[in-house]
Formats: C-alpha cells, sequence, structure tokens
C-alpha cells in the first residue's frame, strides 16, 4: 500500500507497523494443561502491551509500539483457539505426550526430557516438542528400546 493515502511520515514508517504474521505451524496444536495456560497468559500480555501502546498520542510512535504487540496477540489467539489439551499419560510404559523420558546417545550422554507442544518446547529447560525429530523417534517405546534413524540410536533409560 502506498503511504501517500497514509498519515505516516515516510515509507519507512508504515513498513516498521505492517509486520507479517508469525509462522504457524502445520502440525495439530497440541498442548499440556500448563501450555495451554502459557499460551493464554502470552496472549494476555500481548493484549495489554497492545492497549498500552494505543495510549501514546504520537500516531506513529504508537503504531510502531504496538505493530508487534498487534502481531503476538493474532498468533497467540490463533494458537489458543487450536489448542488441543492432551491428557497426562496414564502409564510410563511406552513414551508418550506430556511424559518425560530418559535415554542413552550413542555417545553415551544421557539426557531427559518430557515431550511436550510446539509452543512450549524448551530443551535448554528439559522439554521438548512432540514432532522433534527425537521425539518421534521415541514415541510409543518402551524402557530397554533402543530407537534409531540415520545412524543415531537412543537407548530408553527409564520413563515418567
Amino acid at each position: 500500500m502506498s503511504v501517500a493515502f497514509t498519515k505516516e511520515d515516510s515509507a519507512d514508517t508504515a513498513s516498521e507497523t505492517m509486520l507479517p504474521d508469525r509462522p504457524v505451524s502445520p502440525h495439530q496444536n497440541l498442548v499440556t494443561q500448563a501450555g495451554l495456560n502459557a499460551l493464554e497468559l502470552q496472549l494476555q500480555q500481548a493484549r495489554e502491551a497492545y492497549e498500552t501502546a494505543q495510549k501514546i498520542e504520537e500516531v506513529n510512535e504508537r503504531r510502531r509500539q504496538g505493530a508487534i504487540p498487534l502481531r503476538d496477540a493474532r498468533y497467540f489467539a490463533a494458537r489458543v483457539r487450536t489448542a488441543q489439551v492432551m491428557p497426562d499419560p496414564t502409564s510410563a510404559d511406552t513414551v508418550a505426550f506430556g511424559g518425560t523420558v530418559t535415554f542413552r546417545r550413542d555417545d553415551g550422554r544421557v539426557q531427559t526430557y518430557r515431550i511436550v507442544g510446539e509452543d512450549e518446547a524448551d530443551p535448554k529447560a528439559g522439554s521438548i516438542s512432540f514432532i522433534s525429530p527425537v521425539a518421534r523417534l521415541l514415541m510409543g517405546k518402551a524402557v530397554g528400546d533402543v530407537a534409531g534413524s540415520s545412524g543415531q540410536e537412543l537407548e530408553i533409560i527409564t520413563i515418567s
């Protein structure tokens, strides 16, 4: 859109206020209850940040300050709307969504991760997305099973 018909000072200001939407995964939006709660909190924070930006008097600054929160609010609203809360696993017999698995890699490293939804995954904090390659290898396997693909083998030690 041309800035000739808008109140922005320049094309730069216009481009700063029209941010593209955050990409939404094509996968099912499976979440734990904690994951849904986190999405709802992030949606609320984005809406509050947008409302705060709308109180700025100078129009160009208001648009600049509101661009990111508005984009984030659209993203989190879509993620909350499509979220499918998965119940906690009822058994520790096999690796499942919401469960925690400890495994040994080929190189001897032992790692423990909880398998969660995409938006709640944080490997540094001990959680990985159910669509990650490691989670896909482990899902449905039992203690003692070895899961492997393309030269990588993971031996399941415990499931909880």
